[in-house]
């Protein structure tokens, strides 16, 4: 019999945070390892809750999920998140330019498959979270990467952005605050990168999943409302603010002038209806956790457990022979860097598989995220302090033994 053969663009296709790594992880687990795991966000693997008034608001309207919904999402879900976007200055939004999805993850896909034509062009942050990748691709567009690096606090250049753009280019990318770096983008910054997507003709995507998580004195503006008539895409949902990553809510809210987006909406709403629906039960979430009390900002303020699990994470790699970090200003993630200087020939993806069969610790190399270089990794800030403080502890006598043994071989998939 003939092998049957995948589809050929997989081959382009890269998502290493649930991949070779991860299972190889599941392989050790089954041995009886004890492994510990910084590779996914995900807040409730690591003892976190969706706020109970959340839970309660899915409860108390479980007898009405029985049915689909609208194609774009409950009604009463839509007008919780218009809303949030008028109060935060948004003009040319209202419930019907809102799309309730099973996560982001799912409405990337289909904002992308609306949007490309084969060889369209989308330009996308490096470091990147590798889904936006993997849609551009899988939906016959090429991405083109803008640095974001370290030297420049993992912040892009607007300039150096613009030389990128081309015939085919369709829209650009911000994930602000950012996966995997912790970036938060100023006000000014948005700006010229909003002026230059009005002057490109360039959709605007902004996928802003952890708007309120944020440190220390670091803020958080929306593109949409500096974006005003331009078409922008924002994405949001309830699994990273709100705790609730196995809800699978998550929606886009399309602004800008209507009789420009108007033939993209369409393209939206016909995929939506594809689809049938969202996750029902879940949507009923949305007004409570829009409207009601606020639950992250006692996380992550001095005392509160995010708070402390970056500290430990910032004064591990201040600590450090071999580490140099980028402190993050917001988001769950941290992504140190291996100073070259102490560790020459450093490769990321062989040392986080040292770190897996060694020292019991699962990281995301950094060349996952579509970076040019090899010497960044990514941890999540979701465990406890103390446990974070061993996992650097651990990070720590590995890249001792690798300095003793003259650096580490570059992996070869």
């Amino acid at each position: 019999m003939p092998q049957l053969r995948p589809c050929q663009r997989l081959s382009e296709v890269r998502y290493e945070i649930r991949g070779e790594l991860a299972r190889r992880a599941r392989d050790l687990e089954a041995q009886g390892r004890h492994l510990i795991k910084l590779n996914i966000g995900n807040p409730g693997a690591f003892g976190f809750r969706a706020p109970a008034h959340i839970q309660a608001a899915i409860a108390e309207h479980i007898a009405q999920s029985d049915p689909y919904c609208h194609q774009q999402g409950l009604p009463e879900a839509r007008e919780a998140i218009a809303a949030q976007h008028a109060a935060r200055g948004v003009r040319h939004l209202d419930a019907g330019q809102v799309f309730l999805g099973n996560g982001v993850s799912e409405l990337i896909d289909i904002a992308l498959r609306a949007l490309l034509n084969p060889g369209d062009e989308v330009l996308l942050p490096s470091p990147d979270y590798p889904l936006w990748s993997a849609a551009t691709i899988l939906n016959d567009g090429y991405p083109r990467y803008y640095a974001c690096r370290p030297e420049n606090e993992f912040l892009p250049d607007p300039d150096e952005i613009e030389t990128l753009v081309g015939p085919r280019t369709r829209a650009l990318v911000l994930i602000n605050p950012n996966n995997p770096t912790g970036a938060s983008y100023p006000k000014a910054l948005l700006e010229k990168l909003v002026d230059l997507a009005r002057r490109h003709r360039l959709l605007l995507m902004a996928d802003e999943i952890y708007d309120g998580i944020l440190y220390d004195d670091a803020t958080f503006q929306p593109l949409a409302p500096l974006a005003g008539e331009h078409p922008c895409l924002s994405f949001g949902g309830l699994s990273k603010v709100h705790r609730a990553c196995g809800y699978r809510v998550g929606w886009m809210a399309l602004s800008g002038e209507r009789r420009r987006t108007a033939e993209y909406h369409h393209s939206l709403d016909l995929l939506g209806a594809l689809r049938l629906c969202a996750n029902v039960p879940g949507q009923w979430a949305v007004p409570a956790a829009l409207n009601g009390p606020d639950t992250i900002s006692s996380l992550t303020a001095p005392g509160g457990r995010l708070y402390e699990s970056r500290r430990a994470v910032l004064e591990a790699c201040a600590a450090s022979e071999f580490l140099d970090l980028v402190p993050p200003q917001a988001a769950l993630y941290a992504f140190p860097g291996v100073n070259l200087a102490a560790l020459p020939g450093f490769d990321d993806h062989a040392f986080a598989l040292d770190m897996l069969e060694n020292e019991d610790v699962l990281i995301v190399p950094g060349n996952s995220f579509n970076v040019p270089y090899r010497n960044h990794f990514r941890v999540t800030l979701l465990p406890e302090a103390p446990q974070v403080e061993e996992v650097f502890r651990r990070i720590e006598r590995a890249l001792g033994r690798m300095a003793g043994a003259g650096g580490v071989r570059r992996h070869v998939a």
